[in-house]
């Protein structure tokens, strides 16, 4: 059921990829923000800027407990559950000083084609992982406990809509690396966003299918908690998935930076020369770096964030894209002549209603979850 949800999901991903890139189009827009900037105005930049600040800022939150996480669990294995009695192998040390020296020097590019050679390796750091997910299967040397294969209750459904719209979110990302291709124009987009979605498709079903199948209810929600760091294809795998973590934290920097620019550069009107352009992306880079850094350490879990990231991940999804075509739609043909123009105004309602529906279902279960006390991975060693 839960493939059949992303199935449904992905046929709306892609098509707002294409949108959101030919709306770009209307004025060679660079970012998300811009482009709203373009079919809805002043204020559409505005909300954008700072919708995508905070998704961001989560976002990078939860990448540096990730690694935090895959610390705590190789050092649980390798020295044994008083590990973090000692102060350097304490993840409140170990996180912080590592991504000083893996994270930030990346964190105050211009552009973001920069980041294109470790977004490579950490993309075969992935293909990794799966790999050995589906070895450790096939090796048949363990018991999983009860497999489901239906949902109890159709609400168990919408479970699963904050974590596939916040896996396949590339939407604030998309536009900037867009504006960065050699050859800018929608074939070329298309071709590129199609390989990527497929890549995402394979690993993420890959993985969670067969962790599943090895598993069952047994499995974590880290999958790689269930295997010991003993083995050393497992101890890379926990390495791997930090190193991905790391190489990934200043792409979504770079676009949650240019937000908090653009409503700086709003809000204190001025001219802009290259001095006050670059003094503004370094101290914005630093204070976001330092900060996400502290609320990491603050926060032992990511249980409780993922369901509000979710919700944001779905206005980026389908109310930003609706939106864009609403408005470009009607920008190009006011009066609505063509049918085809009618058919991109259904698409564009279409896209507003679901992405409204979904925004409200999922934001709703993270208040639930919350004053339930949402359950959250449990720290292997507590100081």
């Amino acid at each position: 059921t839960a493939v059949l949800v992303q199935a449904v999901l992905l046929v709306f991903i892609m098509a707002a990829l294409i949108i959101l890139a030919s709306a770009s189009n209307l004025k060679n827009s660079a970012t998300l923000q811009d482009v709203m900037h373009s079919v809805s105005g002043e204020w559409g930049r505005r909300i954008t800027s700072f919708i995508v600040a905070i998704y961001c800022f989560g976002t990078c939150i939860t990448f540096l407990v990730i690694i935090g996480d895959q610390f705590d669990r190789a050092l649980y294995s390798l020295v044994g559950p008083d590990f973090c009695q000692t102060w350097y192998l304490n993840r409140n040390f170990l996180m912080p000083a590592s991504s000083v020296l893996l994270i930030l020097p990346l964190c105050f590019t211009k552009k973001i084609d920069f980041l294109k050679y470790v977004s490579a390796a950490g993309v075969l750091t992935i293909l990794y992982i799966v790999i050995l997910i589906f070895a450790q299967y096939f090796s048949g040397n363990y018991s999983p406990g009860e497999i489901k294969t239906r949902p109890e209750s159709i609400l168990q459904v919408f479970n699963v809509i904050p974590v596939i719209c916040f896996g396949y979110q590339c939407h604030v990302s998309v536009i900037p690396i867009y504006s960065c291709m050699k050859h800018r124009n929608l074939k070329h987009f298309s071709i590129a966003t199609s390989a990527a979605i497929a890549f995402c498709v394979f690993t993420y079903t890959g993985a969670a299918t067969f962790g599943y199948l090895t598993f069952g209810a047994d499995v974590a929600a880290d999958i790689l908690q269930n295997y010991s760091a003993h083995n050393p294809f497992v101890l890379v795998a926990l390495i791997a998935m930090a190193l991905k973590t790391y190489t990934t934290y200043p792409i979504l920097l770079f676009c949650g930076r240019e937000g908090i620019s653009t409503l700086i550069k709003d809000m204190f009107v001025s001219e802009d020369s290259a001095r006050k352009e670059m003094v503004r992306r370094f101290s914005i880079a630093a204070i976001w770096f330092t900060l996400s850094v502290i609320m990491a350490v603050k926060i032992p879990n990511i249980g409780e964030i993922i369901d509000i990231l979710g919700s944001l991940a779905a206005i980026f999804i389908f109310i930003f894209p609706g939106v864009c075509l609403l408005q470009s739609t009607l920008m190009s043909d006011p009066g609505l002549v063509n049918l085809t123009a009618k058919l991109r105004i259904l698409l564009a309602v279409a896209f507003l209603l679901l992405g409204s529906f979904l925004f409200g279902v999922v934001i709703t279960q993270g208040v639930e979850d919350d004053v339930r006390g949402g359950e959250g991975s449990p720290l292997l060693c507590i100081p």
